[in-house]
């Protein structure tokens, strides 16, 4: 076995294509009006058509869903609306069959405020699980900045009657806050991660990382050293499954976001390359490939085992915060004009379909340019067909819509009864189908499988180092390199026809075009299509 197919295999996570899903919004097989696991499992086949090889599942535990099920009342259970257990176990098992690898939400950093650990925590100070959280006897001074939800909290702090005490959350007041200083509240985060380890599962997407390990509690904070959680974690989880990832959201600049990794890469696994991403929307705006080419740049070395995630869309808003405010005011200006399309002054609550007026020549090359980026690239449900969002959800659910199968009633999603309250509701705009993209061979579904296969096919891209070899106003071109292989990606952001030369090396003998037949020389000139992109291997 070479060693390049030996290295690909065993940090499988170097090459994966990931996709993000809510079970509650994917498929309805009850006719409840809301998706479970059952439709999930019956769609695996679907996900292993389009070519994903890790399935990440937002959270699917039993909560009062104040915040999307993020708000979690149990860590070792099922919302019952969604399955059992037994129906979880079942989809692992069907995944792994078509081999793709399943990966959850951690939401570790908070509990819902109907936890049964917090409804013990506030009858007082020597309640069993009262140092589970965070508590004050005065209220501290935090800083606007400090709430992630601005507009919808005013503090970090709330007030607990029964308790006589203010506790901290980071999040909604109903969300407080774990005290992960506290030994027994990091082991029964281990026990967690132990738990659906054991049911198969092959890691974890951690949510709010830095908040994780933040400790608003100065004095449990003098006992512990915060990054000795993922330390101990990722520790944990190696003994327990060798090939088990963390993949953490970090949305921080670069240069902070790389402490995460470990020095050894003994802590995360993977981080979201959200400074990539806020300046790829930066630079499509601008139609300058400028901002993309620095943020770029900015990526430290990392651990070789390690890695970045790229994405065009998340789950959330598409977060513009490391941006500066005339840069962000941009950006707002020609992708969320409206106030109704923006949320927290920070992000655009849209689909990239939508912020490109249905453009899908440059939806495409969109998605050809961040599965052309070093780092495994992710997938949020549904932007494979070009799905849009509906405005009229409030905050960041607007873009967590039913998922679009077909042309029958509620989109496929749900045989309810016409009129039925679905979990979520659709867009006005049901154009856009599985069933309907599935029949059209130029359609972006049967597009986007194309570019998966190619992009499974191009280790060099989870491995390799980038360099950027020509960058004009709107043309980006960029190489990555691995073992003697080198592949050379070119992508026009501009809507007007541009040109770029191509790189030449001795040795080289042809470009080979990976995504059509324009097979090119070393050193051509190359005229690209106003949005046009193309990959090459050097042969």
């Amino acid at each position: 076995m070479s060693r390049r197919r030996r290295s690909a295999g065993d940090l499988w996570w170097k090459n994966a294509v990931i996709y993000c899903l809510d079970v509650q919004t994917f498929l309805d097989t009850d006719g409840d009006g809301c998706g479970d696991l059952a439709g999930l499992t019956e769609r695996v086949d679907y996900l292993e058509g389009l070519g994903v090889t890790c399935l990440w599942l937002m959270p699917f535990y039993p909560s009062p869903e104040r915040d999307d099920g993020y708000d979690i009342v149990d860590f070792y259970a099922v919302d019952e609306r969604l399955g059992s257990l037994g129906t979880f176990v079942e989809m692992v098992r069907t995944a792994q069959d078509r081999g793709i690898r399943v990966i959850v939400d951690l939401v570790v950093n908070h509990t819902s405020h109907n936890h049964p650990w917090f409804r013990s925590a506030r009858k007082g100070r020597d309640a069993p699980f009262h140092d589970f959280y965070v508590w004050s006897d005065e209220k501290p001074d935090d800083q606007p900045k400090d709430v992630v939800f601005p507009g919808e909290e005013r503090s970090t702090w709330a007030w607990d009657d029964q308790a006589g005490q203010w506790f901290y959350h980071r999040f909604y007041s109903e969300q407080p806050d774990l005290n992960t200083a506290d030994p027994a509240v990091r082991d029964e985060i281990a026990l967690v991660a132990g738990f659906w380890l054991a049911l198969g599962l092959a890691g974890f997407r951690v949510d709010a990382v830095p908040f994780l390990v933040e400790e608003p509690d100065r004095a449990a904070a003098a006992t512990q050293e915060p990054h000795e959680l993922l330390r101990d974690l990722r520790a944990y989880l190696t003994r327990r499954r060798g090939d088990a990832v963390l993949l953490g959201e970090v949305n921080l600049p670069p240069d902070q976001a790389v402490t995460y990794y470990g020095e050894t890469g003994d802590e995360l696994t993977m981080e979201f390359a959200f400074t990539v991403n806020q300046a790829m929307y930066l630079a499509l705006v601008r139609e300058d490939a400028a901002p993309l080419v620095k943020a770029l740049r900015s990526l430290p070395e990392i651990p070789r085992e390690c890695q970045w995630v790229n994405f065009v869309r998340s789950h959330d808003e598409l977060t513009l915060d490391q941006l500066t405010e005339d840069e962000r005011g941009e950006v707002f200006a020609a992708l969320g004009p409206d106030p109704g399309m923006q949320l927290y002054g920070r992000g655009i609550r849209r689909r990239l379909p939508s912020m490109l007026a249905d453009d899908e020549s440059r939806v495409r090359m969109v998605y050809s340019l961040m599965f052309s980026l070093p780092g495994t690239p992710a997938l949020f449900y549904g932007e494979e067909i070009g799905m849009v969002e509906n405005l009229d959800i409030p905050g960041r659910l607007s873009v967590r819509t039913p998922m679009q199968w077909s042309g029958e009633r509620h989109a496929g999603f749900s045989p309810a009864p016409e009129g039925a309250r679905l979990c979520r509701p659709l867009p006005d705009d049901l154009t856009a189908t599985v069933e309907d993209q599935r029949r059209d061979p130029g359609s972006l579904l049967n597009w986007m499988e194309r570019l998966i296969r190619r992009r499974k096919e191009c280790p060099e891209l989870g491995w390799g180092r980038l360099e950027v070899v020509e960058s004009t106003a709107q043309v980006l071109a960029h190489r990555c390199d691995w073992q003697g292989r080198t592949l050379v990606a070119v992508h026009n952001l501009g809507g007007t026809t541009a040109s770029v030369r191509l790189p030449r090396e001795d040795g080289w003998e042809r470009l080979v075009d990976l995504l059509g037949t324009d097979d090119r020389e070393p050193g051509d000139d190359l005229e690209l299509a106003p949005y046009g992109h193309r990959w090459y291997r050097a042969a």
